[in-house]
């Protein structure tokens, strides 16, 4: 495979530190797949950065329910009362 003067000077060597059950695991995956490890670390953390973040994910809006309101008694801010409510007591 021909890489130009011009694609290596745009890249960056750097030190990865890696568990070695991981590494392994790397090794091999690059191995079955035709790749070398740069190439696997490579697609991999390219697949990683396509993905949103957390904070930008739309989730799912929470399900509401019409009802009457709360049962007579019921005070939200006193978690052992509920606790006896929900258990019957």
């Amino acid at each position: 495979m021909y890489v130009s003067h011009q694609t290596l000077r745009h890249m960056q060597r750097t030190t990865v530190r890696l568990p070695d059950d991981l590494l392994r695991a790397a090794k091999h995956r690059a191995q079955q797949t035709g790749r070398t490890l740069p190439q696997l670390l490579e697609d991999s953390l390219r697949a990683e950065l396509r993905q949103p973040t957390r904070s930008s994910r739309v989730s799912e809006p929470l399900p509401t329910y019409a009802g009457r309101g709360l049962r007579p008694g019921v005070d939200l801010s006193d978690a052992s009362a509920l606790e006896d409510l929900i258990d019957g007591r």
